[in-house]
């Protein structure tokens, strides 16, 4: 049972909030269709985005169809990107990201593209989609460290495409963000999150408490905290970090997650 927890613990690479919805390692959802170049447009059945967008996307899809200018359309398809990205339709935002960035051809471009990989990744759910995802992640991400070599939330962001695939890769990259910066909270937790993946609990209280010194109000970090200790039977240290939780976020879904974890350590 706590096995199926971790799993639902690791969905926090996207929002905690989410924690309590979905039962992955992975954040997912039930859309299968791909925003991959190989794929093609994506349909527009799956994507139906927020109803307070649904009017503004469909507009600017039509001015972008009808558009013939290639500056035009790239412009069309970068606006079409953040909406859909606001209406949480992450494959169709990294869609139309990459045709942004196929015609401006530019850091600015590549960043919204890879994040837009990156994010889409984080919620797909066949392993294959993952990793087609993951792979248009890592090329646009690749881009940005080539004129960026020193943006560690990109390199993090690199890193965690390997989650499913190479997550020693993965891993390696992380260290070299903490190399660069020992109290990088992404790279922290990260390693915490991958210790718990791969069954090295001990190891991940040593990261996720490195993390919790540099920011004890980091939630995710702590919930994941109270989750290794339960795996090394230190149910004591695991309710305290669960109850420090409940004190501190108000957050519906984190409340509900961690009364789930103190009902099992009864």
């Amino acid at each position: 049972m706590w096995k199926n927890r971790i799993f639902l613990l690791l969905a926090g690479l996207a929002l905690i909030a989410l924690l309590y919805f979905l039962p992955r390692s992975v954040v997912r959802n039930a859309d299968n269709s791909s925003a991959a170049d190989s794929v093609g447009m994506p349909p527009a059945d799956p994507h139906r985005p927020a109803q307070e967008l649904t009017e503004q996307i469909h507009q600017m899809r039509s001015q972008w169809a009808a558009e013939t200018t290639a500056e035009k359309n790239a412009i069309f398809a970068d606006s079409l990107s953040g909406l859909y990205r606001k209406a949480g339709q992450y494959d169709s935002a990294a869609w139309f990201a990459d045709r942004a960035a196929a015609f401006f051809n530019n850091t600015t471009a590549w960043k919204k593209a890879g994040e837009a990989y990156y994010q889409a990744y984080t919620f797909a759910v066949d392993e294959k989609k993952q990793q087609q995802l993951a792979s248009s992640a890592r090329h646009y991400l690749g881009k940005v460290l080539e004129t960026e070599p020193g943006n560690l939330e990109v390199k993090c962001q690199l890193a965690m495409t390997y989650l499913s695939s190479a997550p020693m890769q993965g891993v390696t990259l992380l260290r070299e963000v903490l190399q660069a910066d020992p109290k990088n909270q992404t790279a922290l937790f990260n390693l915490g999150m991958l210790a718990i993946q791969s069954g090295q609990y001990s190891r991940a209280v040593e990261r996720l408490e490195e993390l919790l010194q540099v920011n004890p109000a980091h939630s995710q970090g702590r919930l994941l905290l109270g989750v290794a200790y339960m795996n090394l039977g230190n149910r004591k240290k695991a309710r305290e970090q669960f109850e420090l939780i409940k004190q501190a976020d108000p957050d519906p879904a984190v409340q509900a997650t961690v009364d789930s974890y103190l009902k099992d350590l009864k």
